[in-house]
């Protein structure tokens, strides 16, 4: 009976389709992701591993004997080394569709609360600190008729400029894909970031996207913007944010990934103008438990023979 091994407690949905293909599962279920020791002996005789975007699936957990398949529960797969997969002929999956609508959902969130300064104003009621109504009160900015600048029109940027457009925002995009666009304008990232009320990042976390937005960046956004990240940490400099946002260039942020996850940088944490999310992007009972469910019927196709619906690698 192969054995299975996952990285952190799942849905149950996806461990019993685990359990009723005849697989042998075991979980860690820690309120910590497993470390790095214990993931390395967790997965030795292990026919397959279900790991979680926080494990490093580097050369030596791919080099295990009999280690077939890693079937990702995340549609983000820089913590996976895949040239080391394919040569030693690991299988990789992902499971990509089933968290866009929640991600999408999340940002427009982030935006909102960015926008409209909601951890300034609950601050301000916890502490006792509201006066009354005042003209000038914690005045943020409108969506309606602002101009939304995505970089990376995957999947979660294009839900996000179908829910942008029900707030009245006006979209553009830079993209390094080829596909339509949907009739979202499409222009050069220093165009969009130069002319964007808010920018929001979508793109995936590469040598070429790491610290994409860095103090360079930052400062060709246009004075007043505001920066919503729900993609990778690193994409954003967090020292250089930290910066702009005391500078009051950038006026405020909304993240829901960090540079050093899981840790924010300690700027960040004391600005109220950052608005501050523990990577819940995908966190929905519907997405986590599809989440789940993708990655285990991966797993069972993969080590039944067959291909998997969302190979990799």
């Amino acid at each position: 009976m192969p054995r299975v091994f996952v990285t952190q407690a799942i849905d149950p949905a996806g461990l019993a389709v685990l359990r009723d293909a005849g697989l042998d599962v075991a979980e860690h279920r820690g309120e910590r992701p497993i470390g790095r020791g214990p993931l390395l002996a967790a997965v030795k005789g292990c026919a397959g591993v279900i790991p979680m975007p926080t494990d490093r699936i580097d050369d030596a957990v791919l080099a295990t004997a009999g280690l077939r398949v890693v079937a990702h529960h995340a549609v983000g797969y820089d913590n996976i080394d895949l040239e080391a997969a394919k040569r030693r002929g690991v299988i990789v999956t992902n499971t990509p569709g089933v968290l866009t609508a929640a991600t999408a959902d999340l940002t427009l969130a982030l935006m909102l609360a960015a926008a409209r300064r909601l951890v300034e104003a609950d601050q301000l009621m916890r502490a006792g600190a509201f006066a009354g109504w005042r003209p000038l009160l914690l005045r943020g900015l409108a969506l309606d008729g602002a101009r939304l600048g995505i970089v990376g029109l995957g999947r979660i940027g294009r839900a996000v400029a179908r829910r942008a457009a029900a707030f009245g925002l006006q979209t553009v995009h830079c993209s390094r894909s080829d596909k339509p666009d949907a009739g979202i304008e499409r222009v050069d990232l220093e165009t969009l970031l130069a002319t964007s009320d808010i920018v929001s990042l979508h793109c995936p976390l590469t040598a070429e996207t790491r610290h994409l937005i860095d103090a360079a960046a930052l400062a060709r956004m246009k004075p007043g913007a505001i920066l919503i990240n729900t993609a990778r940490g690193p994409v954003v400099d967090e020292a250089a944010l930290v910066e702009a946002l005391e500078s009051g260039h950038i006026a405020a942020a909304g993240l829901d990934v960090f540079e050093d996850e899981p840790r924010a940088h300690p700027g960040l944490r004391a600005l109220p103008q950052a608005v501050l999310a523990p990577h819940i992007g995908s966190a929905t009972v519907a997405a986590r438990r599809q989440m789940a469910l993708k990655a285990a019927r991966n797993m069972v196709a993969a080590l039944a023979g067959d291909t998997p619906p969302d190979r990799i690698a």
